[in-house]
């Protein structure tokens, strides 16, 4: 397999760590482990005597029930315990699918979502949404492109970098394209439980659909990437098999301590969630101010999930835009040309206490 540069994790490389304010981050606010053991009582009694052994190729019992607690139609031996959704992915990909097969992948997307099947020898067939409608994914056109070859349909709700999510028939309207063609629906779900509205929360596909595969993650919606825990459910236990055989060639297992502090996040994860949501819904107002103000320079489409954005630069390089705001005002966004979607748009991030400050310095930049 030959895989290109990953163009967004380069980009990220050359900056997260050495700019002073970023806004173009993905996931929530994090904790320290001293944060999420202060959780439980006798919880850093029994981290600091947890073994450095081995775990389960599976993942630990414990963790994969309490990550079936998220789902309604799967149980823990319906869930695969990875490092991260990115081996998720991975392990998907070159698991289930052959040279020659095709997919059909919604975009813009996270680069490994279709980079990964391209690098195995399949056809890639993207299914792109645009601002001008308002970032709607379009159902027609998505029975357009799935042919005869099609294997799986690749989706991500809410969207990653756009922050749209899916209404429920728009949803369930995927899941019966699938069924009729009887192929997988692939569906990255790491931005679940971000819903602006509650009510607008989807349904895992894992729990709707029998080919539906669902992954999740602790980076994102929790907030704790550092873990490097993420996971795939699926009702389809001999998707989860292959994965499985195939996970003996990349990690073998996960980390002891990140199982501990994932299972013990798990049991507390309606307040770390919660405490998360409350940021998101803090900063996006500071969002449609500062792009009400600033009309005339971009084009904003308001998410309805998640923590992340997809404004529209109206004159001039994204690229050059984001250049000039890194090393002017050292404020860190994503242009869109690290998602191979042109050179107009860029990735912007709210989910960070420290994002209103990051803001006022791209404001202070711009006037």
């Amino acid at each position: 397999m030959r895989l290109p540069a990953f163009k967004l994790e380069r980009y990220l490389s050359r900056h997260e760590f050495s700019a002073p304010r970023l806004l173009c981050t993905s996931d929530c606010e994090s904790v320290s482990i001293a944060d999420l053991l202060a959780l439980e009582e006798g919880a850093k009694e029994r981290f600091m005597a947890r073994n450095l052994g081995y775990t389960e190729t599976q993942g630990d019992p414990e963790l994969r029930a309490g990550i079936a607690g998220l789902y309604a139609g799967v149980g823990p031996e319906n869930i695969l315990v990875s490092a991260g959704a990115e081996e998720a992915i991975f392990l998907y990909m070159n698991a289930m699918l052959s040279p020659g097969d095709e997919i059909v992948v919604q975009c813009p997307a996270y680069q490994s979502l279709h980079e990964v099947a391209r690098g195995i020898g399949c056809r890639v067939a993207a299914w792109t949404l645009s601002d001008a409608d308002g970032w709607r994914p379009d159902i027609e056109r998505l029975k357009d492109l799935v042919t005869p070859s099609t294997k799986a349909i690749v989706i991500n709700s809410p969207h990653n970098p756009t922050g749209a999510q899916m209404t429920k028939e728009e949803f369930f309207a995927v899941k019966e394209i699938a069924e009729e063609r009887g192929i997988h629906v692939f569906s990255d779900e790491v931005y679940r439980f971000l819903e602006h509205d509650p009510k607008d929360r989807l349904p895992p596909m894992a729990d709707i659909y029998e080919k539906g595969v669902s992954i999740g993650v602790m980076s994102k919606s929790f907030g704790l990437a550092g873990l490097r825990i993420g996971w795939t459910a699926a009702q389809d236990t001999g998707v989860l098999a292959r994965m499985l055989a195939l996970k003996d060639y990349t990690t073998i297992c996960c980390s002891a301590p990140s199982e501990f502090l994932s299972t013990l996040a798990f049991r507390h994860r309606e307040e770390i969630v919660e405490r998360n949501l409350g940021i998101v819904r803090e900063n996006l107002p500071l969002l449609d101010r500062f792009f009400a103000r600033h009309a005339d320079q971009f084009s904003w489409v308001r998410p309805n999930a998640g923590p992340i954005a997809f404004p529209r630069l109206l004159r001039g390089s994204a690229a050059a835009f984001c250049e000039e705001a890194v090393t002017g005002a050292g404020v860190l966004l994503l242009p869109s040309e690290t998602y191979g979607y042109g050179d107009s748009h860029f990735r912007i991030g709210f989910a960070r206490r420290d994002m209103p400050a990051a803001l006022a310095a791209l404001s202070d930049f711009l006037e």
